[in-house]
């Protein structure tokens, strides 16, 4: 498939694509919509504008987009990955804080065009946009999208690789070929609490019985708590640190 011709924005430059962007199909799975955390990163969209990216096709039509956060970093990678970013993130603009370092939030791609090279577009974009607003390196906790059985650790499926020593996992290999490190995993990433009447009407299962439960697009369980009513779901990233030459 030939790689698409992207018009790429920085929406602070583009304000009138911020409900085009959300108005966009979304790839991702309904449960993966309801992180408390991220979901405060993504109501102020406006107040990151910076750090957000959107692509067009030649006609217009939005087809990628990418966030990422700058916040106050505290030297060392941490285990709540995902959630972690956006916490800090978040922190560090209420507070008024310098922030010193980068992470991305999130590169999605239209359904239909995913795995035609866009991806790889919009991570050097982000890259790029990093060291445009001064950071010299962007750290990712990767979602390795590639990983079919939650039973199977994080600790152990990030670090399969191909007879060509990248990552099994097609993510996890456009981070490295576009020369990212895979540094540690980070176990509690992101952290999705629900009632079992919201975790039915997000996946359409039933919920019916007590401890782990496979949901798809799931990289983890879903622990299931019938006494309390409760479900949890508890994922964990991969953290990719990124030199900005």
């Amino acid at each position: 498939m030939p790689v698409m011709d992207l018009k790429i924005s920085v929406l602070a430059d583009r304000p009138d694509l911020l409900e085009p962007m959300w108005e966009a199909e979304s790839p991702w799975p309904e449960f993966m919509t309801h992180d408390p955390v991220g979901n405060l990163y993504y109501a102020l969209t406006e107040q990151f504008a910076d750090y957000v990216l959107v692509a067009q096709d030649p006609d217009g039509n939005v087809v990628a987009k990418a966030f990422s956060a700058p916040f106050k970093g505290i030297g060392e990678l941490f285990d709540d990955g995902w959630d972690g970013v956006c916490r800090r993130a978040v922190r560090t603009l209420v507070s008024g804080d310098k922030p010193d370092t980068i992470s991305a939030i999130e590169i999605s791609i239209k359904p239909g065009l995913q795995g035609s090279g866009l991806s790889k577009q919009m991570l050097a974009a982000m890259r790029a946009n990093a060291g445009r607003m001064g950071f010299t390196e962007l750290l990712a906790p990767v979602r390795p999208n590639g990983k079919k059985d939650p039973s199977v650790p994080m600790s152990e499926y990030a670090f399969l690789v191909r007879e060509d020593g990248l990552p099994v996992d097609p993510w996890l290999r456009v981070h490295v070929r576009a020369g990212g490190r895979i540094e540690r995993i980070a176990p509690r990433s992101m952290v999705i609490p629900g009632t079992l009447a919201e975790w039915r009407e997000w996946t359409g299962l039933p919920f019916d019985t007590p401890g782990p439960v496979h949901v798809p697009f799931a990289l983890a369980p879903v622990m299931v708590d019938l006494q309390h009513d409760h479900a949890v779901y508890v994922e964990p990233n991969v953290w990719v640190r990124h030199q900005i030459l």
